[in-house]
């Protein structure tokens, strides 16, 4: 194996957001030979300044560092780069650097996320079917949810034995249930993979996917949104918040959802109309299990906090280790092999 010179930059700024990933990435060049890892809390640190020699520099990864010009020039052996939140000013530097034959690597979109939110989400989908976090609270409170026997003769159709769930709401199993999902991405396409495996009807809509995408996940694809809403009885979201994504799922969609269903909401609220959601939660017609919202942190006086229809979570969702374990590794990945 060839020995580079492989320097790792990191700032605070970064860390505070990914406060695993240049660990995770020094640890695992250093098994593979040799590396440095330099760190700052400088609002005015730069890379050249941070590392000794930087001319002797071939493999060069910047977290929350800028790379204009005056960044990279000094890095004169440089091969490749890895940068991530560099800042809008670092084009031109950038440009300079492949002009001279710097092969630069970039975050791959949602790549660090999939895994991550797409087992939150199925964890959020049946602690709602199961009521999960509501009858461990009650626990805490009193022995009545202890109590599954009605009182006087046992009847049917009413609790019993072991019985905790709300059949007011979507309950019980995964299995048989018909899920319905937005978008078939990293997140939407694992959520939908697990959920049919686990033996539902799955269905999902995402018009710019690739058929393959389908097939993989062994999923049926439903051509109009408006369609997939009829017949839901777990609708989840799952595309990312952006200027064509905003509000897909308008009003008209959520008040297609049949009453009793559940919304998963993993992503971001506002894909959804929002008014519209929380007034039909509000109504005791739909169940919410939600890691966003579309004011966070939530209010402590909203009227979802606590309700029986609602599973909530603070937003983290994707915020775990092995997520900043995956970001390294993927960029560890497309370095040239040494």
């Amino acid at each position: 194996m060839q020995t580079v010179r492989s320097v790792i930059c990191v700032h605070e700024r970064y860390d505070a957001s990914w406060p695993f990933t240049a660990d995770h990435w020094f640890d695992r060049w250093q098994s593979e030979g040799s590396c440095e890892l330099y760190r700052s809390e400088d609002a005015d640190a730069r890379a050249p300044q941070m590392v000794p020699n930087p001319e002797t520099v071939v493999r060069l990864v910047l977290l929350g560092l800028p790379a204009s010009s005056d960044d990279l020039e000094p890095f004169a052996a440089l091969e490749e780069c890895y940068a991530d939140r560099i800042g809008k000013d670092s084009k031109e530097g950038i440009e300079g650097a492949k002009e001279r034959g710097v092969s630069f690597l970039f975050p791959r979109g949602d790549i660090q996320w999939g895994q991550t939110v797409a087992e939150y989400a199925l964890g959020l989908t049946i602690c709602a079917l199961r009521r999960i976090p509501h009858t461990s609270n009650e626990m805490m409170e009193g022995h009545e949810t202890w109590q599954y026997s009605t009182p006087g003769v046992a009847k049917p159709r009413q609790r019993g034995a072991q019985f905790g769930d709300d059949v007011n709401f979507a309950n019980g199993t995964i299995a048989g249930k018909r899920v319905r999902i937005v978008g078939v991405g990293n997140i939407g396409g694992r959520y939908a993979k697990w959920c049919a495996a686990m033996g539902a009807d799955v269905a999902v809509w995402d018009p710019f996917a690739p058929e393959a995408s389908f097939d993989l996940a062994g999923i049926e694809r439903c051509w109009h949104l408006s369609e997939l809403v009829l017949d839901s009885e777990i609708f989840a979201p799952m595309v990312p918040l952006t200027d064509s994504t905003r509000g897909l799922v308008t009003a008209e969609h959520i008040d297609a959802l049949p009453n009793q269903s559940l919304v998963v909401q993993v992503t971001r609220a506002r894909v959804c109309d929002t008014e519209a959601l929380y007034r039909r939660v509000l109504k005791d017609e739909l169940f919410l299990a939600a890691d966003v919202f579309d004011e966070e942190p939530v209010p402590l006086d909203s009227p979802l906090l606590g309700r029986h229809n609602v599973v909530h979570t603070p937003h983290n969702a994707g915020r775990t280790i092995n997520a900043n374990h995956s970001l390294a590794d993927d960029g560890i990945a497309r370095f040239r092999p040494r």
